[in-house]
C-alpha cells in the first residue's frame, strides 16, 4: 500500500462514523413553510391536498435526503411536503418529508 492509500483509508476511517451524525442533523424549513400532501402531474402541475396548483418557473424539490430532484421523475407520485410559496402564489420550494419530520408540526404552526 502506497502513501496515497494508506492516507485515504485513514481519511475514510475517521470521516465514515461522523455520517450517521450527520445525517440526524434536522433540516432547517422556513417559518412560512407550509405542510401538505403533494400529488406530482405532469410539469408544472401539482395538487396539494386536493387542490390543483402549480410549480413555479424555478422551483426546487428536495428529496427526503435533501437532494434536488426534478420534477419530471416525481409524476403520478404523492408525498408529505413542506412547501414554500412565491409571490404570485405559484409553489417555488418543496421538501419532501421523511416520516420523522412528517410527525414534527409544520414550520407555520410551531
Amino acid at each position: 500500500m502506497n502513501k496515497r492509500h494508506f492516507l485515504l483509508a485513514l481519511a475514510a476511517a475517521i470521516a465514515l462514523p461522523a455520517l450517521p451524525a450527520l445525517a440526524a442533523e434536522p433540516r432547517p424549513f422556513p417559518p412560512n413553510a407550509k405542510r401538505g400532501k403533494m400529488s406530482f402531474g405532469y410539469v408544472p402541475d401539482i395538487a396539494i391536498d386536493g387542490k390543483l396548483r402549480q410549480l413555479s418557473p424555478a422551483a426546487r424539490i428536495y428529496s427526503d435526503e435533501n437532494l434536488t430532484v426534478v420534477p419530471a421523475s416525481l409524476a403520478e407520485q404523492t408525498f408529505i411536503v413542506n412547501y414554500t410559496e412565491d409571490m404570485d402564489g405559484n409553489v417555488n420550494l418543496v421538501w419532501i418529508l421523511t416520516p420523522e419530520e412528517a410527525r414534527l408540526p409544520a414550520p407555520n404552526q410551531r
